[in-house]
C-alpha cells in the first residue's frame, strides 16, 4: 500500500484569488487603486494608513471578503483531480472562528479538502511538521522561504506583485494552477493503484 503525498496548502491569495481584496480597498480607500498596486503584503504600507485602522477596516470586512472570494484560476479544477491521489491539507493563518464560513466555501466552490487547519497567524511551521506534509503552496514569500528553510520541503510560491524577490533553491516561483499541476505530478509521481 502506498502513502499518499501530503499536500500543505495556504487558503487566501492561494487557493482564493489574490485579488479579492481590491475592490474592497476600492471601496473603502481609493477607487483608482489596483491590484499591481499591492508591491508588499503590509497593507499599511502600501496605503500609508496606520496598522491600527488597517486592522479594524479588515476585522469589519472580513467575514465578507472570506466569504465572497473567488476562486483562483483552475484552482477548483486542480485540485478536484488531485484529491483522488493526493491527501489535500490546507493550513490558513485565518482564525478559528472562521472554521464554518470557510468549509462553506470549500463546499460552495467545489474544492475539495481532505483537512483543514485555521492557525490565527502566519506561523504554520509547527503546523506543517505536525501534518506532515510533503509540499508547501504559499503566497507570503517570508511564509515560503521559512517554511522551506524549516522544513526542508519543496515550496511553490504563487506569482504576485506582493511576494516579488529573488527565490532560494527549494522555493518555485509559479503562475499558474495548471503549471503547478505539471511541477507536481512529475515531483510526487501518482503510482498505479495508489492507495490510502
Amino acid at each position: 500500500m502506498n502513502k499518499k503525498f501530503r499536500m500543505g496548502i495556504d487558503i487566501d491569495g492561494t487557493v482564493t484569488c489574490p485579488t479579492a481584496l481590491v475592490p474592497y480597498l476600492q471601496r473603502s480607500f481609493n477607487k483608482d487603486f489596483k491590484y499591481e498596486d499591492i508591491t508588499e503584503y503590509d497593507l499599511s504600507n502600501v496605503l500609508n494608513i496606520p496598522e491600527s485602522e488597517i486592522y479594524q477596516w479588515f476585522k469589519d470586512y472580513e467575514h465578507e471578503i472570506y466569504k465572497y472570494s473567488p476562486v483562483h484560476n483552475d484552482a477548483d479544477q486542480v485540485l478536484s483531480n488531485w484529491a483522488n491521489y493526493y491527501q489535500l491539507i490546507f493550513i490558513s493563518a485565518r482564525h478559528s472562528y472562521l472554521h464554518e464560513l470557510t468549509i462553506d466555501w470549500f463546499k460552495t466552490h467545489n474544492v475539495p479538502y481532505h483537512h483543514i487547519e485555521l492557525t490565527g497567524s502566519h506561523e504554520k511551521i509547527e503546523t506543517a511538521r505536525r501534518l506532515k506534509v510533503d509540499a508547501f503552496f504559499e503566497d507570503k514569500l517570508d511564509n515560503a522561504i521559512e517554511i522551506h528553510n524549516a522544513l526542508n520541503i519543496p515550496v511553490y510560491l504563487f506569482d504576485t506583485p506582493y511576494n516579488q524577490s529573488e527565490l532560494p533553491a527549494g522555493v518555485t516561483r509559479i503562475k499558474t494552477w495548471v503549471e503547478l499541476d505539471t511541477l507536481i505530478k512529475k515531483q510526487f509521481p501518482i503510482k498505479n493503484g495508489e492507495d490510502s
